[in-house]
């Protein structure tokens, strides 16, 4: 899961992924053309040797200003498990098949550990392949560094920084305001509200204060839906049946609706209200999505 999260992450904004995971490399890039790199094409050349998880980046500067850089980019979830001898074969056989020696191997670990930071080999009088890697380790970068980041990449990844238990929920607000602010995109901002709650993991009670201390008085509402919806789910729970899962659903929509569209009709409010549980969770997913009300209801 981790894996495909971070591949899906770098995808989408590859200028702002290796801005903030490969910075040592990353510069002078607002104007180079990054393009993924085909792995069918890295499959069939690369057979057994292929990682599927790992995204290569060709860097392309305009009017060859600079030689084209190719950046591996792989996530590890635990260090211990992390290979220095499959990364760097990976990258021998890559630079192979694109023939060039420009390969930036960069690797984000998502959680401490032990793990090598070089891999030499050689005899007693030469060392004849030396090779490492840039190291983003995001439990060792203070949340704090990164709170009013105009990079998108770092703000999402907020929850996964160092920082205090008594700012978690600060941390949390901070990362849903920069995807709010940074992505205009309402699919994306659904897509990546997901990644910073997987990843903040609130419990039932921080969640209830998240929303008393930053949903009204920020006015936040991208990106809540898990909030939202977990809400109504607790006063359905405290009803008993399905009829109060329900009408927990419904008055979060309503809430929602109102946040978004103003003051709803009493026909829209019939309409919510009467709707089963599985109608409410599509139109929760449109509220966030549409700019019109109309369109919550098509």
């Amino acid at each position: 899961m981790h894996d495909q999260n971070f591949k899906n992450l770098i995808l989408d904004y590859p200028h702002e992924a290796l801005a903030f995971f490969a910075g040592a490399e990353a510069q002078a890039m607002a104007t180079a053309k990054i393009t993924p790199i085909r792995q069918e094409q890295l499959q069939e050349r690369l057979g057994e040797r292929f990682r599927e998880l790992d995204v290569p980046l060709q860097v392309e500067w305009p009017d060859g200003e600079r030689a084209a850089l190719l950046f591996v980019v792989e996530e590890e979830t635990e260090a211990r498990r992390f290979s220095i001898h499959r990364l760097a074969h990976y990258c021998l056989d890559l630079s192979d098949l694109m023939n060039t020696n420009r390969v930036v191997p960069v690797v984000i670990f998502l959680r401490h550990g032990a793990r090598p930071a070089r891999l030499s080999l050689g005899g007693d009088r030469h060392c004849y392949l030396d090779f490492h890697y840039l190291a983003c380790e995001l439990k060792g970068l203070a949340a704090k560094d990164y709170c009013d980041s105009d990079n998108i990449v770092a703000r999402i990844n907020l929850p996964n920084m160092r920082y205090s238990d008594a700012d978690r929920l600060a941390v949390y607000a901070a990362a849903r305001a920069g995807l709010a602010q940074l992505e205009p995109d309402r699919e994306r901002q659904l897509k990546y509200a997901d990644f910073i709650d997987d990843y903040a993991d609130l419990t039932d009670e921080e969640i209830g204060t998240y929303r008393e201390q930053y949903f009204t008085e920020r006015g936040e509402i991208m990106g809540l839906s898990q909030i939202l919806r977990q809400e109504g789910r607790q006063e359905g729970r405290q009803e008993g049946r399905q009829e109060g899962r329900q009408e927990g659903e419904a008055m979060m929509l309503l809430r929602l609706l109102e946040k978004r569209f103003g003051v709803v009709s009493d026909a829209v409010r019939l309409r919510v209200q009467s709707a089963d549980e599985e109608t409410l969770s599509t139109w929760f997913d449109r509220a966030f999505a549409s700019d019109q009300i109309d369109t919550v209801f098509q």
